[in-house]
């Protein structure tokens, strides 16, 4: 059912629009269907998946971004399509963005590396990728909702 619904939304946004499909990890409790969930979007005309709203905990992981990246992986060895990856929730420092920027080089290549094919979902990142900027013009740094809330 699910399958067919993506279909039937890829059908309707046309080859022109990219599709984004939420799979909302935290709800899929272990990584196979996580995997799972990964190959169904991918198949059905996923052009971007995300990991989650950032609402349901575990939002985004580690572990389930490396999961959704791997199946992107094996899905572009198979098709040669490259689909695009958001992890969303719980990315809240520039230097856990570090590491996942690291995960997708060292699991897609650099191709990856562009706003097309990977982007965060984490609004509070911003915060710290303003907080680091501004120390390093500065010297110091500002408490964590200086620029903006949430």
């Amino acid at each position: 059912k699910v399958f067919d619904e993506i279909v039937a939304v890829k059908e309707a946004c046309g080859e022109d629009v990219h599709l984004k499909v939420i799979l909302e990890t935290g709800e899929l409790k272990t990584y196979d269907n996580v995997r799972l969930a990964s190959w169904m979007a991918m198949e059905a005309g996923a052009d971007f998946i995300k990991t989650s709203t950032g609402k349901v905990q575990p939002a985004a992981t580690m572990p389930v971004t490396l999961i959704m990246l791997q199946a992107i992986q094996d899905f572009y060895e198979q098709t040669g399509k490259k689909i695009g990856m958001k992890p969303a929730g719980g990315i809240k420092t520039a230097k856990q963005a570090i590491h996942y920027l690291v995960m997708v080089n060292e699991t897609l290549g650099s191709d990856w590396l562009d706003p097309h094919m990977f982007r965060f979902g984490a609004s509070t990142l911003l915060n710290d990728l303003l907080r680091q900027i501004f120390a390093q013009y500065s010297g110091q740094y500002f408490y964590d909702d200086i620029f903006s809330l949430d």
